[in-house]
């Protein structure tokens, strides 16, 4: 080994808007534009039709549940979240969207209750209510004092990345990226005269290239960098050829961990060239809870990832996948069976990157270098 390890919390979505948001001690206006609910409220309803009455208001803390007192015993160096969801009161929704998601501001002790480091903004909903709501949102954070990265008052501010230190004297760099694939607008992409995301219409090999660039201007010795890009689907396992050469060549261009997310599901992990590719991490929090169509992807089942990676080189050491589910809007261990069939499904849909899951005895997934 060639240095300490540097332990990652690396989070899917944290969707804390719409029903969650009205849970909390101070929900915003439920009013929703989508075309069959038009209340936040009803998303409530749905989930406790499924699971049980949910106590209003809940403790800021109530939606992560279970996953707080195991992210404490994991002790993570750093813990990364991708928040999809607006910070604002703003009601300036837009009006080409149909699913559009905003969490009252006072409701941010939700969110600093897990202790994210960086919260990666380059997403398809965090300019749901405008550029005012971009502009709260960002005010808001930083007001918390919350590191954030892929969206920015302009161009240079959104593709800046995020730098947090780490025993040893080594920094964990954070660079997102939001993709027209995962439904992203390219009207939201950050010009250098107006705010937005850090934006790429597509998964080619020149912004790869782009991205790993920044990180690499100012990399010191014993840094780590990652790239959370928001791409792909909602939906399926399959990743398209694109998407893989893309990570890829991030890799290749020097980002030792690709955090990708998207999906509601998770997807595919691999190992390519001793650094970690998530393709896709799932949804962690969300208000999905009760709504059909989609069962056999198990989308109740929620994972925390923990990823050890060595400071002095970047290489993967160890990943742990440990299940959860959600009930209630909270989460909750997952059953016995649940955990295995986690791991059969990440098996299967890995096998083909070459990726072998190990099942723990505690319900857990590891994967291992080769």
């Amino acid at each position: 080994m060639d240095g300490d390890l540097v332990t990652l919390f690396l989070s899917g979505d944290v969707m804390l808007g719409r029903g969650v948001d009205q849970i909390l001690p101070h929900p915003g206006d439920p009013a929703l534009s989508e075309p069959y609910i038009r209340n936040a409220r009803a998303y409530v309803e749905l989930a406790e039709a499924v699971n049980g009455a949910i106590p209003r208001p809940v403790p800021f803390s109530w939606p992560w549940g279970d996953a707080l007192p195991l992210l404490d015993a994991a002790a993570p160096d750093v813990r990364l979240v991708n928040l999809e969801t607006s910070v604002t009161r703003s009601g300036d929704a837009d009006s080409d969207k149909e699913v559009l998601y905003r969490m009252h501001p006072a409701n941010l002790p939700c969110l600093t209750a897990a202790r994210p480091d960086v919260c990666v903004l380059a997403n398809n909903h965090v300019l749901d209510y405008g550029r005012l709501g971009l502009e709260e949102t960002l005010v808001t954070l930083a007001a918390a004092g919350l590191r954030t990265a892929g969206a920015g008052r302009d161009l240079d501010s959104a593709r800046r990345y995020a730098s947090v230190p780490v025993a040893g004297g080594g920094r964990v760099l954070v660079v997102s990226l939001g993709m027209e694939s995962s439904g992203v607008p390219p009207s939201w992409a950050a010009t250098e005269r107006h705010s937005g995301v850090h934006f790429a219409a597509e998964p080619s090999s020149a912004a790869a290239a782009d991205v790993t660039a920044e990180l690499r201007r100012d990399e010191r010795p014993g840094d780590v960098t990652v790239v959370s890009v928001h791409m792909g689907s909602n939906w399926g396992y399959r990743i398209p050829r694109d998407q893989v050469r893309f990570a890829h060549a991030l890799v290749d261009g020097g980002a030792d961990i690709v955090h990708g997310h998207s999906s509601h599901h998770p997807r595919p992990v691999e190992v390519y060239r001793g650094r970690l590719v998530l393709y896709g991490c799932g949804d962690l929090i969300n208000d999905y809870e009760g709504i059909t169509g989609y069962e056999r992807y198990r989308d109740d089942l929620r994972l925390l990832y923990l990823a050890s990676v060595e400071s002095g080189t970047g290489r993967f050491h160890e990943l742990r996948i440990t299940p959860l589910q959600a009930r209630r809007m909270r989460l909750t261990p997952a059953s016995d069976a649940d955990c295995r069939a986690v791991h059969q499904v990440l098996s299967r849909i890995s096998d083909g990157l070459g990726t072998r899951m190990r099942a723990e005895p505690d319900g857990s997934i590891t994967v291992r270098p080769a």
